[in-house]
């Protein structure tokens, strides 16, 4: 815990944020005239989402999937 007053706060900030992030101190106490009156921690991160697979299960490839309609092909450039 460092308890810093507000002009210190001001003027060094982007260290203040580095020693959070570098885990030096877990809560930095802003001060006016000798008093806490704020406080600044680090956000948590959040865990990724796992994306691949997500829709498993939920889509089924219907059978006549390799009959592609001719006009539909086309309009995408595919052969004739």
């Amino acid at each position: 815990m460092t308890q810093v007053n507000m002009f210190e706060a001001k003027t060094d900030l982007s260290k203040l944020i580095k020693m959070l992030e570098t885990k030096q101190e877990d809560v930095i106490y802003l001060a006016r005239n000798g008093t806490a009156v704020a406080q600044i921690t680090l956000i948590p991160k959040k865990q990724g989402i796992k994306r691949i697979g997500i829709a498993e299960g939920k889509f089924k490839v219907p059978e006549m999937f390799d009959e592609w309609d001719k006009e539909i092909e086309e309009m995408f450039g595919g052969e004739i």
